[in-house]
């Protein structure tokens, strides 16, 4: 097994698993056995060998797909059972969750000291620009970056944008992990967010404001908006071990843009 080889050669005393087969709403559409299969195997086995190998501590990084799909707002982690997540992206979602249930059930038998986070959406500079595979931020910052540098009229957005979101930015998601490594050792999940929540038209507007495209954003209701609402109670993670979200959503859209423009062949003209 490529998991028992990788665990052989490193010696691990602390594994983070981060990986993950993920997409925005049209990819977990199309591709909703791969993102179970791909996602719930890779899991099970970096845990199982962890256990195996005597790692000192896993921390298992899982999905805001988790939640019922009509969670109460704010999520808490009590709430996580209370019903099936959002159909468009479910069997990623479970996927994920049934490492949670997994960790867990080692930490009763084995002794494994697992711990499970859950981050709501993540971006920043580096994000995944793919048009088939990106979330919602970079597929925007992409399309009205390249509007403008092509001189389109408009560009076409998914849904009603009257869905809400919650963003958190890769930085502060980084500290965040790296302190519950650090500090938490309990079996209960924890809320990685920024407790900023705003609807997904909202969000297209700040981001059309900071590239400078005056072209028109046209929605397509046909389109599936996802989950309604998105917003966490990020209380147990600064109880546990003290984090709270530093970068404001303008700041960490303004580097995104920054950094995604710098990637284009051809420049974007200057604001």
């Amino acid at each position: 097994m490529p998991e028992a080889a990788g665990y052989e050669q490193a010696r691990p005393r602390v594994v983070i698993h981060l990986a993950a087969v993920v997409g925005g709403i049209g990819a977990n559409q199309r591709y909703p056995g791969r993102f179970f299969y791909d996602n719930a195997i890779m899991g099970i086995q970096l845990i199982e060998y962890a256990r195996r190998f005597e790692v000192e501590k896993f921390v298992c990084v899982g999905t805001i797909c988790a939640y019922p799909k009509f969670a109460s707002i704010p999520f808490r982690e009590t709430e996580l059972w209370d019903g099936y997540p959002e159909e468009t992206n479910a069997p990623y979602g479970l996927a994920k969750k049934m490492l949670l249930v997994q960790l867990q059930a080692y930490r009763d038998e084995y002794g494994l000291d697992g711990i499970y986070l859950l981050p709501v959406n993540l971006y920043g500079p580096g994000d995944n620009f793919d048009p088939e595979y990106s979330h919602v931020i970079p597929a925007i910052v992409r399309k009205l970056v390249e509007a403008k540098r092509d001189g389109l009229p408009n560009i076409e957005a998914w849904g009603t944008g009257e869905a809400s979101r919650e963003f958190l930015y890769v930085g502060d998601a980084a500290e965040g992990i790296v302190s519950a490594m650090e500090r938490y050792a309990k079996p209960d999940p924890v809320n990685l967010g920024s407790s900023e929540e705003l609807k997904v038209r909202d969000l297209v507007r700040a981001i059309k404001r900071l590239v400078g495209y005056q072209g028109e954003v046209v929605w397509d209701a046909s389109k599936p908006d996802g989950q309604p609402r998105r917003k966490l109670d990020t209380s147990r993670a600064k109880a546990e071990f003290g984090f709270e979200a530093s970068v404001p959503l303008s700041e960490g859209l303004k580097r995104t843009i920054e950094w995604y423009e710098s990637t284009l062949v051809s420049p974007v003209r200057t604001r």
